[in-house]
């Protein structure tokens, strides 16, 4: 599709923000109103328009697919995205650990521990931790307080939750990315520990190699995602 405006711009409705394209106004993918909760990411959006070619590349469009997935998929039902996400406390890579005999264990718990215990001192919680693969579930009251987290998470914190934790296989870490502040390349290079680690033993492949980045970008743009749409 070839490019059909001319100039991207924003402005705001009702203290919410949206994208003009030659002053229409742009609709989200599902034909709902694109309303964004900060002008912040209102621009980014819009810059997102502006950057596109003469030929449009649907692979510019990372934040408006995220801000179209929040308003589409997740503001009509938040709860299931919750529900989606929950079971991830479950197997969280960081709880799962090789056995405290194996030079692996010694890196996770360098780069996973201190992670695990900030995010139990921050929501009140214990996360159990295994070695070695069989599950041991989290405790009823975890869980519990878990679900009352995500509850209190407005949809566009969802969609960015949901990219994050599925890319960490971490609830933990997903959750630490929305935190202000937070070392995004860190907590994703902790998520990627054991890969890492398998690459220094013997050495990466070149798929392998681009799948970390393309995975890398993504968690960083999530993150980017959240921070952009709770800007003052």
């Amino acid at each position: 599709m070839k490019r059909f405006w001319k100039d991207a711009a924003v402005e705001q409705v009702e203290g919410d923000w949206r994208v003009t394209l030659d002053g229409r106004p742009i609709k989200t993918q599902g034909g709902g109103a694109q309303l964004v909760p900060s002008r912040a990411l209102a621009e980014a959006l819009a810059a997102e328009w502006a950057a596109q070619g003469e030929e449009i590349d649907p692979r510019g469009f990372v934040l408006r697919d995220l801000t179209d997935y929040a308003i589409d998929r997740i503001a009509p039902a938040p709860g299931e995205t919750a529900d989606k996400l929950l079971p991830y406390a479950e197997t969280d890579t960081l709880c799962y650990r090789a056995d405290p005999d194996e030079p692996l264990y010694k890196r996770q718990v360098e780069l996973w521990e201190p992670l695990v215990t900030a995010f139990e001192a921050r929501h009140g919680l214990r996360m159990e931790r295994v070695s070695g693969v069989v599950h041991r579930p989290q405790p009823p009251e975890t869980l519990a307080r878990l679900r009352k987290i995500l509850a209190g998470l407005d949809p566009f914190a969802l969609a960015a939750l949901e990219t994050l934790t599925t890319i960490a296989a971490s609830l933990t870490v997903g959750l630490a990315a929305l935190e202000d502040g937070a070392d995004i390349d860190a907590l994703f290079t902790a998520a990627n520990c054991e890969e890492d680690w398998q690459a220094e033993l013997w050495g990466w492949d070149f798929n392998a190699e681009e799948r970390r980045k393309l995975r890398l970008e993504a968690f960083q743009r999530a993150a980017e995602f959240a921070r952009l749409a709770h800007e003052a």
